[in-house]
């Protein structure tokens, strides 16, 4: 089933501007859904261009995991929030993405991820980064959202 933004004057349409969203958040939603059962759950995340992927860390169990073993595709957005402007109308920047989340287990590919993860949400990445013990990381949860699908609406830009 496909639908079309309504609003076509504020589509986003350039595939770069859509990653831009996806670089410079820090949060997202993201829906699961088992049994006919819908999940919804915001996280924090980092985006990394090169593999079109976001990366989250979670608890190694619970019902983001028993959500994803069931059903590994999901629906998610970001939003930028630039408030109420002066003439009463709401700007925001909105991309929403549908892909498939699994699970990490690669030591590799998780000191990407964690790098990924806090380059895009600390001031200070290089100081967080060097707290990150291979020990640890290899037992923390690592999952990733393989991009598939992006779509993005904006309304107004905001002001420098």
């Amino acid at each position: 089933m496909s639908f079309h933004l309504r609003r076509k004057d504020r589509e986003i349409t350039d595939h770069d501007g859509l990653k831009k969203v996806l670089k410079s958040t820090k949060f997202m939603t993201i829906a699961l859904c088992m049994n006919n059962e819908p999940y919804l759950v915001s996280l924090s995340h980092g985006y990394d261009e090169k593999r079109n992927c976001l990366y989250f860390h979670c608890a190694d169990e619970g019902k983001k995991l028993v959500y994803m073993a069931a059903n590994p595709r999901i629906w998610g957005q970001v939003v930028q929030d630039y408030g109420v402007t002066d003439e009463c109308d709401y700007a925001y920047t909105s991309v929403h993405f549908s892909g498939t989340m699994l699970l990490i287990y690669d030591l590799s590919e998780k000191q990407n991820a964690i790098s990924v993860i806090v380059r895009q949400l600390s001031k200070t990445p290089e100081e967080k980064l060097a707290k990150v013990k291979p020990e640890k990381l290899a037992k923390t949860a690592i999952c990733r959202i393989d991009v598939e699908y992006m779509t993005g609406k904006q309304h107004m830009q905001p002001k420098p």
